[in-house]
């Protein structure tokens, strides 16, 4: 993944989230709509979280030194946990603003004007999220996809906070407002959560997705005539990286430039299918007996 490009992603999310925030805040300030303030406050860890993000991706850029030899590529899961918990924080104000708007209800003023502000705040929001979308997929971010769906949930909670003011303007019932914002607090607490997941479960070291292992497993299908065998196959990701390794079994007669030879050119291939893969192969004989009671043990496992 090129950092320099997923960067200028971030500098783009940031600088949505503030266009966003002047124009939901001011629709609140306009209308006293808890609902539209709700919408507000979601905006605010929008920004919170792309500043995050701009870190999470330029330090996983950083190359392998001394004390971290497999890189640095984790850090963007710690961007989508810290954005996780954000939005959780952020549901928690929304709801305690709720509260008191219900137990004390409020006019609204302004609504057309507020409205339309909210309106060009979601349009903005929206066109991001696509192109962020697009480009976590493509350079494989997991920054950039967490930052995507933040965005496309606070475009669909920004729609329905847009269509309960407009029912409180068109019906008079002021107990829509806060209900609107319970509702967008219990939407954004989903989508933490979905986030929290995701980041829990890419810390533990996920196995590669299966239509990738499936691209593996056809590139060593080819070598299957050639009376070679693999086992021991271990996968994990870590950001954008991809780390592969497994057991490379071929005939005892062989010399070792003829195994160096095979391993290379398979770890190549893997690249290539893979971009941001590392491979690392290990060389064994056939004729080794461990090697043999592995690979009965990995294809009884599997059965």
């Amino acid at each position: 993944m090129s950092s320099q490009t997923a960067r200028s992603y971030a500098y783009l999310s940031i600088a949505a989230a503030v266009v966003t925030i002047v124009l939901k805040f001011g629709a609140y300030l306009l209308t006293g709509s808890v609902g539209l303030l709700s919408d507000a406050i979601e905006s605010c860890v929008n920004l919170v979280a792309a500043i995050v993000a701009l870190w999470a991706i330029t330090y996983a850029a950083k190359p392998a030194d001394a004390e971290h030899t497999f890189g640095h590529s984790k850090a963007e899961y710690f961007s989508s946990g810290a954005e996780g918990a954000l939005i959780v924080v952020a549901a928690i104000s929304i709801a305690v603003e709720a509260w008191g708007r219900l137990l004390h209800p409020e006019p609204l003023t302004q609504l057309g004007l507020g409205l339309l502000l909210s309106l060009l705040a979601t349009a903005v929001n929206g066109a991001v999220a696509y192109i962020l979308l697009k480009a976590g997929r493509r350079l494989r971010s997991i920054t950039l996809r967490a930052d995507a769906h933040h965005l496309l949930t606070d475009v669909w909670t920004s729609g329905g906070v847009i269509l309960g003011i407009f029912l409180v303007k068109v019906t008079g019932w002021l107990i829509l407002d806060p209900v609107i914002a319970f509702l967008v607090a219990l939407n954004i607490v989903w989508a933490g959560f979905k986030l929290l997941k995701e980041t829990f479960f890419g810390l533990l070291d996920t196995s590669l997705p299966k239509e990738e292992m499936e691209v593996i497993g056809r590139i060593l299908d080819e070598y299957a005539d050639q009376s070679i065998q693999f086992h021991a196959m271990r996968t994990r990701l870590a950001g954008t990286r991809r780390f592969i390794s497994f057991h490379v079994l071929v005939p005892g007669a062989w010399t070792v430039l003829q195994g160096h030879d095979l391993c290379e050119a398979i770890e190549l291939k893997i690249i290539h299918a893979l971009p941001g893969s590392n491979v690392t192969t290990h060389l064994e004989p056939l004729e080794d007996p461990t090697s043999w009671n592995d690979l009965e043990l990995e294809r009884s496992s599997n059965r």
